[in-house]
């Protein structure tokens, strides 16, 4: 059996995922968001995201980690704020010495859903499908357990 933690990085509201795969059998352990607040300096955020991912390490003691890859899109500044948060976020992870794998966005729609332009609804009803104990708290955190789902199949 293997303990997976998915991650959907952001800046905002980074989605996280928990769940156990035992061959081709999937199940949901926990799932949540990290959230911080806009009125904080970006250098608190990025330090309110690396140690709330170490803490959800430490608590649910995964054997590895997933992370899905940063969406370049037109605005510079976002992509910037989301790769620093991406890159808090692995770094938190990152000291407690897990196996760690990235993968596209794409990807991680495609493994879950068949389809890799799939939307947040069709992510939120194939996790549920493929895991009914699945206790779903937002689309980010859907987004974190399709992540572990992805790397649940490709590893």
């Amino acid at each position: 059996m293997k303990r997976i933690l998915g991650i959907d990085p952001a800046l905002a509201q980074a989605g996280w995922g928990i769940i156990e795969v035992s061959g081709s059998s999937l199940k949901f352990i926990a799932c949540g968001e990290i959230k911080t607040n806009t009125k904080q300096s970006m250098c608190e955020r990025l330090g309110i995201l690396a140690t709330s991912i170490r803490d959800i390490v430490r608590e649910y003691d995964p054997d590895e980690v997933a992370v899905e890859e940063t969406f370049v899109n037109n605005n510079g500044q976002s992509t910037l704020k989301l790769g620093q948060a991406r890159g808090a976020l692995i770094a938190g992870v990152a000291g407690e010495g897990l196996p760690m794998a990235e993968y596209a966005a794409r990807l991680v729609k495609k493994a879950v859903t068949g389809n890799g332009a799939a939307e947040k609804q069709q992510i939120i009803a194939m996790v549920k499908m493929l895991m009914p104990a699945a206790v779903i708290t937002s689309e980010d955190a859907a987004d974190a357990l399709a992540v572990a789902i992805c790397h649940a199949n490709h590893s």
